[in-house]
């Protein structure tokens, strides 16, 4: 699975809209938009966010791996 659908997938499955996600990510809608089409590539500290935020590994986020396995404690 490409990560643009990973990050679609997951916050579907925790009932967020964009707005929410992009408001977590100090973005705009458009542009959160633009990263779950694959329009645009999101960057890896925001993939960090979205990772600890979803408590997921950065792994499963990007669609390394479909392990879910929880973020790494610090």
């Amino acid at each position: 699975m490409k990560y643009n659908e990973r990050i679609r997938e997951i916050r579907e499955d925790n009932s967020l809209t964009q707005q929410k996600v992009a408001d977590l990510l100090h973005i705009g809608q458009r542009t959160y938009a633009d990263y779950e089409s694959g329009k645009t590539r999101i960057p890896i500290d925001n993939l960090l966010i979205l990772a600890k935020h979803y408590n997921v590994s950065l792994d499963f986020i990007s669609g390394a791996s479909n392990v879910k396995k929880e973020y790494p404690k610090e």
